[in-house]
């Protein structure tokens, strides 16, 4: 008889988790979705509760859980900066505890674990495009280190477990992902442009738009999450997960202009403390170990993330906790 894989994924009512949540749904998995709605809205899963193989839990993942499951997605941990700067002790908590409380979990039943890490590792790079074995200029002591060190502190526990105790782990580094579910009050620049577009508002540039990002549409992250969990056991990582074509800011705003049609101006502010110049993920290894490359180009995964925000906007649900 066939028994579905039951499969944790925290942080799973958020932009990425939801979409995960669904992936896994699709493949047959069973699937709990933890969550204690920081940043994150019940409605990105709403239309999974009905589903028999789904199970909503509203928990924190700085205290320890007890379940059975045979995978961890550990998700779990505030992404943009206005959400990571509102309670940066929580933020370091999030990453450090939850951190352990999911490897005690994934000790317990011999789960395999995931952990999203982040290009924000790197800092600002001095090293262009950033390769795995680069270990990063990051600021200790700025206003982004809760994040940037609590997902370096993060890696290291996850790589101690598997040394000491043999866990089966996987950590992936997420360079800027965007794409339909993304809150529209996160700060991040794709939501930010796009709203500010639909609503004919400035749209805000900070610095003077040369700094450099590359963006991948959730779905490929996706794609690239669930073949690096279902990779050899030996392949651990971390493994570089984003599209390496590059753009700059100022590009992607002027992207985004077009494609919704808008009237709005561009402005200028000052540039934020420790705001990365350049961000761009050397993916040989992704290709390499998991035979992953992104297939969506930035004009469409564009399209599909303002038609979702025109439809936000048009609903006036902004917010919905």
């Amino acid at each position: 008889m066939f028994t579905p894989k039951r499969i944790l994924v925290t942080g799973g009512a958020g932009f990425l988790g939801s979409h995960l949540c669904e992936r896994l749904l699709a493949s047959g998995a069973e699937v709990l979705c933890l969550d204690n709605y920081y940043c994150s809205t019940r409605s990105n899963v709403h239309h999974l509760l009905p589903h028999s193989r789904f199970e909503l839990i509203r928990h924190d993942v700085c205290f320890p859980i007890y379940l059975e499951v045979d995978e961890i997605y550990n998700l779990a941990c505030p992404a943009s900066p206005i959400h990571y700067q509102r309670d940066p002790v929580q933020t370091m908590k999030t990453s450090v505890s939850g951190a352990i409380n999911m490897l005690g979990l994934a000790k317990r039943t011999r789960a395999k674990i995931l952990q999203t890490s982040t290009s924000e590792v790197y800092g600002n790079p001095a090293v262009h495009p950033q390769p795995e074995s680069y270990w990063g200029n990051v600021n200790p002591h700025g206003l982004r280190s809760c994040y940037d060190e609590g997902k370096r502190a993060a890696e290291s526990l996850f790589m101690d477990y598997h040394r000491q105790h043999c866990l089966k782990i996987k950590i992936a580094r997420l360079f800027n992902t965007y794409g339909p579910r993304m809150h529209p009050d996160d700060g991040r620049v794709v939501s930010n442009f796009i709203i500010q577009a639909l609503q004919n508002q400035p749209i805000t540039l900070y610095g003077d738009g040369s700094q450099t990002r590359s963006f991948c549409f959730v779905n490929d992250m996706i794609d690239a999450l669930t073949l690096l969990m279902d990779s050899p056991d030996r392949f651990t990582g971390p493994v570089n997960l984003g599209n390496p074509a590059e753009f700059t800011i100022r590009e992607l705003a002027e992207s985004v202009l077009r494609l919704s049609g808008s009237r709005s101006e561009i402005i200028l502010k000052p540039l934020p403390p420790d705001d990365p110049e350049r961000r761009r993920p050397d993916i040989f290894l992704a290709r390499g170990q998991l035979g992953w490359t992104p297939k969506t180009d930035l004009e469409q995964g564009l399209k599909s993330t303002i038609d979702y925000f025109r439809q936000v906007l048009d609903r006036g649900t902004v917010t919905e906790k």
